[in-house]
């Protein structure tokens, strides 16, 4: 079967995307797979200004995941397009841009920077950051202050497809989805990884030095599921799921509840071929389930 997908008028050879933040500038998993194999490429988030991140330690293992605060580590967004993006392979597979700013204005400056950028296909906005301006209180956890930085982003990204992506750390996660909806977001991906907290006993500290983090891996996916499930009978816009996918039956469960396409994140750092072996493998799985098409499959649990 045809495997390509459109989220919002950004066609994709199949539905296979890496997460931002587990996949580096995508540079680097170039010599474990064909980086066109892929659907897309959401590259690691890209702030106005360098930034070095949080102190060591910022990744610790959990049962069934792992909590990271890496604290959005990047070269800049200038460093990125002038040293990292004319090296990837951009006329042959999109690569998306994730947004990292402090506030609506850094959003939107971000936005318009990119927009002139040939080689960036659509911009997916993290507004699971938070605000300097509102007291650090997250952008996704406050619809107004969803909305208000998706139209910031939405103003000034040109042509490109804005993406917004939906933190799980809320009470009604259809909600925000509604209010970046209604805010201009042509698309939406979610969910982002869940606030976690761990400990060792024998040291008597947090095994991350900046105590709380993100928990992500298998142990979120049934969160992300109902998650994507809501918002999908919620609205009608194109959702790309996100949450512990580490084989083409999790990809197919997203797109069962109804995703058009899925990220991978966590499973990247357990094998860095996770991505292009799944890509791989879809095909096979499709034709043993008898699946014709994406439209025939598709959110069609029955529940």
């Amino acid at each position: 079967m045809d495997l390509s997908v459109d989220i919002a008028g950004l066609r994709l050879k199949n539905p296979i995307l890496t997460a931002s933040g587990t996949f580096g500038y995508g540079l680097e998993f170039m010599p474990y797979g064909n980086l066109t194999s892929l659907g897309g490429i959401v590259v690691k988030g890209l702030s106005w200004e360098p930034r070095q991140g949080n102190p060591m330690p910022r990744i610790a293992e959990t049962s069934c995941g792992m909590l990271n605060a890496v604290g959005l580590q990047n070269i800049g967004v200038e460093s990125f397009v002038e040293k990292k993006l004319p090296l990837l392979p951009w006329s042959e597979v999109p690569v998306i841009a994730n947004l990292y700013a402090r506030d609506a204005e850094e959003f939107a400056r971000l936005a318009e920077y990119l927009a002139d950028q040939e080689g960036i296909a659509a911009l997916e906005v993290n507004i699971s950051c938070p605000n300097v301006r509102a007291g650090g209180v997250l952008f996704g956890q406050d619809p107004f202050q969803a909305a208000e930085v998706t139209k910031a982003v939405k103003d000034k990204a040109g042509t490109k497809p804005v993406i917004v992506k939906l933190s799980p750390n809320v009470t009604d996660i259809t909600a925000i989805a509604k209010a970046g909806a209604d805010a201009g977001a042509d698309a939406l991906s979610l969910i982002n990884t869940l606030s976690g907290t761990a400990v060792d006993i024998r040291t008597r500290k947090p095994r991350l030095a900046n105590v709380v983090g993100g928990l992500s891996g298998p142990a979120i996916k049934p969160v992300a599921l109902r998650c994507v499930l809501q918002v999908c009978r919620a609205l009608h816009l194109p959702v790309i799921g996100i949450g512990g996918i580490a084989s083409a039956e999790d990809v197919l469960e997203f797109i069962l509840v109804g995703a058009r396409a899925v990220q991978i994140g966590t499973a990247n750092f357990l094998r860095p071929d996770m991505s292009f072996q799944i890509a791989a493998r879809l095909p096979e799985l499709l034709k043993e389930l008898n699946v014709s098409s994406w439209e025939k499959f598709r959110g069609t649990l029955e529940a």
